[in-house]
């Protein structure tokens, strides 16, 4: 019998294994604690994401196999168009804690039966390499019918690596869309949107004293980059909807005071970004965070990254187009994946697996001049000439 261990709650990614999956036909790539993912349209950066998504919808509540899977479509949707003779999809991941003594893997493998239905083909788990759970076994296979949920969603049966279980469900993605948050009745019927639709009812179910030490921590920061902010608040119209409220510094001595309607795209994005800086421990999913914000400011993200991180061993994972964000010479070579779209696929690769970035680097480059030309689509000069068409 296996005795469940305390598991740190810092538990990073240091690998993922794809197959079949969307863009991917064959991926296996090491992670770094702090991650960007560079790479043009289309070649599959938030696909690469939505893998953790995926994992964090298998143990939540609310998700499941079932779930998660009609989420994206179906079975055939989450297919890479590369597959034309393995019809299975599939997903693996190690985890660690920081100092390598615990170690985690997760396997699945599904496909859909004739009613298009998706089966568990594989679900495996090992602690220390030590299997935990490897299916199908015996009881699967005297009723297939099992094989429609994982282990990982079935309290009564996830004990021994429940501690995974709650792991995938800190997993945090954010996408804010401002359009959303300035929505009157955005958060009826939303729960935990990525894209922002109920982020201020989620600030304002926050208890009032963590509330507002993370407003003001967020306030402070803020005034960076727009310097004339003088105060943040949150607070409910009649209806109980909830307003952020923000204090500009105006030609009025007592200045203006703004609502979520008048705040910029940029202010309404960095404030949802420093907000889930400071909202949970799991891994932090970000896409394009440099949207709508000044160069200056977005060249100061890696290093807000890594203080958070090293406040909170917390692990984040970024796509970017920005040259300006990856001009930050903190940034290691080996947090850094490539993604180039090919016939078969997307290939990821690190930076640091190239011998040209790395001696382009010592000739002087930035990791911007070297990176975002080598990723850059291929005839992209094309599209200027679109007004002559």
């Amino acid at each position: 019998m296996y005795e469940r261990e305390a598991v740190s709650k810092n538990l990073i990614f240091c690998r993922l294994g794809l197959r079949n999956w969307k863009n991917f036909a064959n991926l296996e790539v090491a992670i770094q604690n702090r991650t960007f993912l560079v790479g043009p349209n289309a070649s599959g950066k938030s696909n690469f994401l939505d893998t953790f998504r995926f994992l964090r919808d298998l143990a939540s509540p609310g998700g499941g196999f079932q779930k998660s899977i009609e989420r994206r479509g179906g079975v055939t949707a989450l297919r890479c168009l590369a597959a034309r003779r393995d019809p299975d999809v599939g997903l693996s991941v190690e985890l660690k804690d920081p100092g390598n003594t615990s170690k985690w893997e997760y396997e699945i493998i599904f496909n859909q039966n004739k009613q298009r239905r998706p089966i568990l083909q594989k679900e495996r788990v090992a602690f220390n390499g030590k299997v935990l759970l490897d299916r199908p076994n015996d009881e699967d296979r005297d009723d297939e019918a099992r094989l429609s949920q994982t282990y990982l969603e079935q309290v009564n049966v996830n004990r021994p690596f429940r501690d995974l279980t709650t792991f995938f469900s800190s997993i945090r993605y954010l996408h804010i869309v401002p359009q959303l948050v300035r929505e009157p009745d955005r958060s009826v019927g939303r729960s935990a949107d990525p894209f922002g639709g109920d982020f201020l009812e989620q600030i304002a179910k926050t208890p009032e004293k963590t509330r507002n030490a993370r407003m003001r921590r967020i306030k402070d920061a803020l005034h960076v980059a727009v310097p004339q902010l003088q105060e943040i608040g949150l607070e409910r119209d009649n209806r109980g909807t909830p307003h952020l409220r923000g204090k500009f510094q105006h030609w009025r001595s007592r200045g203006a005071w703004q609502t979520e309607e008048q705040l910029s795209d940029g202010t309404l994005r960095l404030m949802g970004l420093l907000w889930a800086a400071m909202e949970g421990s799991g891994p932090l999913l970000l896409e394009e965070p440099e949207l709508s914000l000044h160069p200056e400011i977005i060249r100061l993200l890696p290093q807000m990254f890594a203080r958070i991180q090293r406040r909170t061993a917390r692990q984040i994972l970024s796509s970017t187009h920005s040259p300006d964000l990856l001009r930050d010479e903190g940034i290691g070579l080996d947090e850094v994946l490539l993604f180039i779209p090919e016939k078969e696929g997307t290939v990821v690769t690190a930076a640091a697996a190239h011998e040209d970035i790395q001696t382009l680097l010592q000739g002087g480059l930035s990791l911007a001049d070297v990176v975002i030309p080598k990723t850059r689509p291929e005839k992209s000069q094309q599209l200027a000439l679109f007004g002559d068409i």
